[in-house]
Order: C-alpha cells, then sequence, then structure tokens
C-alpha cells in the first residue's frame, strides 16, 4: 500500500535538509492546507501536495519483500 503522507525523516531524505528545516517545510505546508479548509496531520504533510508544491515525483510504496 502507498503510503499518503511524508515524515520530516522523508523530507530530509528527499531534499537533503537537516530535521528543523523538514519540520519548518511540513508546518508551512499544512498551514497551507489548512487555508483551503483540508484536515492536516501535525508532523505529518501531505505526499501529493508536497509533490506539488516541489515539482518532485516521490515513491512511497513499501517494500514487498
Amino acid at each position: 500500500m502507498e503510503r499518503q503522507y511524508l515524515t520530516a525523516e522523508d523530507i530530509q531524505e528527499i531534499t537533503g535538509v537537516k530535521q528543523t528545516k523538514a519540520y519548518a517545510v511540513i508546518k508551512e505546508l499544512n498551514k497551507e492546507l489548512e487555508k483551503k479548509g483540508i484536515f492536516t496531520i501535525s508532523g505529518r504533510v501531505s505526499k501529493r501536495y508536497f509533490e506539488e508544491r516541489t515539482q518532485c515525483k516521490i515513491d512511497t510504496k513499501k517494500d514487498a519483500s
């Protein structure tokens, strides 16, 4: 099953930023989503919205092995 949300650790791995910056990115993106009336989860960000805003395509499928 494909994950729908990214964590700070995921964002660190994708972008190469430090943990503090990754959490700041999540906070900013969630703030934007909340302004649009979209439900958010603290400490996680929608994978789809992250991809849309950063123009990154992310593969988050769990390894079946």
